[in-house]
């Protein structure tokens, strides 16, 4: 079923009280048809006894992604907008009409196993206190996808890790607030914050908090989130029981400016949210010029990559949403 939606209102979402699946199931699409389907079929190939329901937001893909899906899975829910409207916005409008008792926003560009969604909606019903919690996520090389357990972008835990002394001193705590490399990935254990790739949140959690906040439009939105989640007393757990993996868009190619310029926009939306009256000037002073100084060698570094080829362009491939969603200063 494809309806058509301009950019939704702003507000708290609407409280659903007649609950109908256990997990509504919210994937973004932009111009990633072929992913977008590969990230399909493994959902409908999970082994579960849970009730789902799948929505597809469309940002006004040209690759006909909305035909496509719809002819593949009829079943889908896909509100294809007229813009792009970005990742918060695309996701708050799924969770306006989604029935589910959990929500999953689950990223495009992933592969989940078969037992993943049995093994964290189990998760979430034997632990009530939680608010929201992710699974394990992988690279296709193996490696893991750090943004998936992070803690919260402290300017302090923000300089360890951009000025690389998290990476000289890998089993300190102290200098691994952010990534926590010092804590194994095969273990589970509460964190502050998840990756937007693969979050299963509360409805309840939702009702309280609201929905992601549309200042961000594409990075950062899942930190901000798992930040009031946890202001307002729920729990967020990593859970590696199962994985998920990532394509990530990340590579070697020259990245659109708007792209770097969000990147950047959202590390320091994040800080004057959440951190800016905290601190003094001098500190603040220091995370602003920080922030532009990463952003002017981004630029830098994004004109010394060959363009991508028409052929890339022509597939989708350039337009995959990079993920890592990496709030640092």
């Amino acid at each position: 079923m494809v309806e058509t939606a301009d950019v939704p209102l702003l507000g708290r979402l609407k409280n659903i009280n007649n609950y109908g699946p256990d997990v509504s199931i919210i994937i973004v699409n932009y111009n990633t048809r072929q992913l977008t389907l590969d990230c399909l079929a493994s959902v409908y190939e999970s082994l579960t006894s849970f009730q789902y329901e799948v929505i597809v937001v469309d940002n006004a893909s040209r690759d006909g992604s909305v035909e496509a899906i719809g002819g593949a899975y009829p079943e889908v829910r896909i509100i294809a907008n007229r813009d792009n409207t970005g990742f918060a916005v695309a996701n708050n409008q799924a969770m306006e009409i989604a029935k589910g008792r959990y929500i999953l926003l689950l990223n495009s560009d992933t592969v989940v196993q078969p037992d993943t969604l049995e093994s964290m909606v189990g998760f979430m019903d034997r632990h009530p206190e939680m608010g929201a919690s992710g699974c394990k996520v992988i690279l296709p090389d193996g490696s893991l996808d750090k943004a998936c357990k992070r803690g919260f972008p402290t300017p302090s835990a923000s300089f360890y890790y951009a000025f690389g002394i998290s990476r000289m001193f890998p089993d300190r705590p102290k200098f691994n607030q952010y990534q926590l490399g010092h804590l194994s990935p095969d273990d589970e254990y509460p964190v502050d914050c998840l990756v937007g790739a693969f979050m299963l949140v509360r409805r309840e959690t939702i009702d309280q908090v609201g929905g992601l906040d549309e200042t961000f439009f594409m990075y950062g939105e899942d930190i901000d989130w798992c930040y009031r989640i946890k202001e307002a007393g729920w729990g967020i757990y990593y859970y590696p029981r199962t994985y998920i993996v990532h394509y990530k868009g990340a590579s070697a190619r020259r990245k659109p400016m708007k792209i770097i310029y969000e990147f950047h926009r959202a590390m320091w939306v994040f800080h004057r949210k959440h951190y800016a009256k905290r601190y003094g000037m001098s500190t603040n002073t220091a995370v602003w010029l920080g922030i532009s100084l990463k952003f002017s060698l981004s630029l830098i570094r994004n004109k010394l990559i060959r363009p991508s080829s028409q052929k890339e362009l022509s597939s989708g491939g350039a337009e995959v949403r990079e993920t890592s969603s990496e709030v640092k200063a």
